[in-house]
């Protein structure tokens, strides 16, 4: 009896501990959208709403952000600099950010491809320059070739093109099963680690340089916090596993020009595995390198910019 009670003490304590949380995981992410509202507009496409930001005129660009962000990646004067001379669309990935994924939709590079065909079309786009960052890569990449007519060139930074050995340690929760086990976590469990540790996790993201002081408002840094953020972040990178072998495969056969930013000192992917060994599989590919790490859109910002309207210049109109 004494056994059977303790053991229902200690289920009912964490019964609690996990309820209060959950509470505090909530409240913080209401006022964490409060203080960081959409910057865009919501589009539905494709039975999905997608938050998209249109900004400036001329040649069109579609920007496309990594793994757990969102459009705000680009904020730190990319998106200033190209919208002088070029209509910038920047996108929340399904289910990232303000984007909401269709219930029960997959999350799978094909579908998400799919999905950014459509806005292409829906916004009257013809062939833009698509540019991902990391994760956002791997789906430009994935347009470019299922879709090769809603791109007219491709301008990866740290672009995700091959499947990784292993995940790297600051997304080791996203791989978290069940399905049940990984939405427990993300909605009392995350955040509270991500607060205790959430310095430690930026410094390995951004390494060797140094985190902004504002990545958390100005770059929307906090908008991670939320369970939907981690949930979407979660299927994304699961779904990756069975996908990527088969989108390596078919590297040889895009047509749309290709340039690559690296940073040679990359902590969360190798420049030899993902960037060389890309553009060995492309003809006229180009890679470019530079001193820094993961996060080039925002530590490298202007340097950034500047490798996307060149490779604007190298986009192809022809069918």
């Amino acid at each position: 009896m004494i056994v059977v009670a303790y053991l229902c003490f200690l289920v009912l304590g964490c019964a609690l501990v996990l309820g209060v949380f959950a509470w505090y995981t909530r409240c913080t992410a209401r006022r964490i959208e409060q203080a960081l509202p959409p910057l865009g507009r919501m589009v539905e496409v494709d039975g999905q709403q997608l938050h998209v930001r249109d900004q400036g005129s001329g040649p069109p660009l579609v920007l496309l952000h990594g793994l757990g962000g969102q459009m705000r990646h680009f904020d730190f004067g990319a998106m200033a600099d190209l919208r002088h001379d070029f209509r910038v669309i920047s996108v929340d990935r399904p289910g990232s950010g303000y984007s909401r994924r269709a219930r029960h939709a997959p999350a799978d590079l094909a579908a998400q491809a799919r999905t950014l065909a459509a806005l292409v079309k829906q916004l009257g786009l013809e062939r833009p320059t698509v540019v991902g960052h990391s994760l956002g890569g791997a789906v430009a990449l994935q347009l470019a070739l299922d879709h090769p007519h809603a791109v007219g060139a491709l301008a990866l930074v740290a672009p995700l093109s091959h499947t990784p050995r292993r995940v790297p340690s600051v997304f080791a929760a996203l791989t978290i099963r069940p399905r049940p086990l990984c939405a427990l976590f993300a909605h009392a469990l995350a955040l509270p680690a991500t607060v205790i540790g959430g310095g430690r996790l930026m410094k390995q993201v951004f390494g060797p340089e140094p985190v902004p002081g504002d990545f958390a408002t100005r770059g929307g840094g906090l908008l991670a916090l939320r369970p939907s953020q981690f949930l979407a972040g979660a299927a994304d990178l699961q779904a990756l596993r069975a996908h990527l072998p088969g989108l390596e495969a078919r590297y040889r056969q895009l047509t749309a020009p290709l340039s690559v930013l690296y940073g040679r000192d990359d902590g969360l992917l190798d420049w030899r595995a993902n960037g060389e060994q890309l553009v060995r599989q492309v003809a006229g590919a180009r890679l470019e390198l530079v001193d820094g790490g993961h996060m080039l859109p925002i530590t490298q910002a202007a340097r950034t910019a500047a490798f996307i309207a060149a490779a604007a210049a190298t986009r192809r109109l022809a069918a």
